[in-house]
């Protein structure tokens, strides 16, 4: 694909509107094709087929008057990449814009999900190189661009103005779905806690001693992550340990909070698909139905919304993600 290139001929220089217009007059009978094409200054040809393809196809006149030039088709519709740009732009003002590497691999999960033909590269998984700039192209409201660093205390700017926005937001879900106290989960969050402790607790020593010392584990230690949930009711979710073994090891849950249970990855972090396990259990937990819907609060870790499988499980098992 060339990023950059330019038509060399003059096909299909015609309005899309005149197009439209034009169906309109030879279908309903108030044109022939000459008078339709001197009118609307339009070619013959290609409104003749544009006809057939709507009695013959059941198009409507605004569809069939669409351009198509060349033999490349998108991989999505219109509505579809009108809802990827939604989606994009949703995350920027959040602080969390998606990366092109990130559009890539978004745009590869959503093709596979819908079934549609598509060129991608299925050892990635991601999109080509060059399909996020056809899209952007396609696109001219965002555009790539640097972001400034912007600190955590500044992003959550505790003040009247966001304050009142998230309860807002969250009384217009509460209404909606009627919930009660029962069904709202919140501060629903990891934290990792490694084998050896980064630093030392004070110890009692004789006063104007100018060096204390302690002795210390030379390892570096592993890191362990709880995922931990409570409601408003003051229930508690039993609570997932992350562990790094690769394989599994029954003696890492004992003494255990009751009810606990783990997942293994090498990392010890908390990743798409270990918190997508944490949903299903979560899910189980609760037990979600139309009648009796759950609201869940997230803070906003990349884990947590940049998942598709996450978000269309929630959406299936009546779970609201805020």
């Amino acid at each position: 694909m060339l990023r950059n290139y330019k038509r060399k001929t003059n096909r299909q220089s015609w309005s899309v509107d005149c197009m439209t217009r034009a169906l309109h007059e030879v279908l309903e009978g108030r044109m022939g094709y000459k008078k339709a094409v001197r009118t609307f200054s339009i070619p013959q040809s290609t409104l003749e087929d544009r006809v057939k393809k709507v009695r013959q196809h059941g198009l409507s006149p605004a569809s069939a008057a669409e351009k198509s030039v060349g033999r490349f088709k998108t991989v999505f519709t219109k509505a579809q990449e009108t809802e990827l740009v939604n989606h994009i732009l949703f995350l920027e003002e959040r602080l969390s814009g998606l990366t092109l590497h990130d559009l890539r691999r978004l745009a590869f999960k959503l093709a596979k999900q819908n079934s549609l033909p598509n060129n991608f590269n299925k050892t990635t998984p991601m999109a080509g190189k060059d399909w996020p700039y056809g899209f952007l192209n396609r696109h001219r409201n965002i555009s790539l661009k640097n972001p400034e660093k912007i600190s955590i205390a500044r992003a959550k700017g505790f003040n009247r103005t966001a304050v009142s926005k998230f309860y807002d937001l969250l009384n217009s879900i509460y209404e909606k779905n009627n919930l009660s106290f029962n069904n709202i989960l919140y501060n629903t969050d990891e934290t990792g806690v490694s084998t050896v402790p980064n630093k030392q607790s004070n110890v009692l020593a004789l006063r104007g001693k100018k060096q204390v010392g302690c002795l210390s584990s030379a390892e570096r230690g592993v890191l362990v992550t709880a995922e931990a949930c409570i409601n408003a009711a003051g229930n508690i979710m039993p609570t997932m340990f992350v562990f790094p073994p690769k394989r599994e090891n029954s003696l890492l849950m004992d003494n255990a909070p009751p009810g606990s249970f783990a997942y293994y990855d090498e990392s010890g972090w908390i990743k798409a698909e270990s918190f997508l396990y944490w949903s299903r259990r979560f899910i189980e937990y609760t037990n979600p139905s139309p009648q009796k819907p759950v609201l869940l609060i997230l803070d906003e870790h990349r884990y947590h919304f940049k998942s598709m499988a996450l978000i269309d499980l929630a959406r299936e098992n009546n779970v609201t993600l805020l």
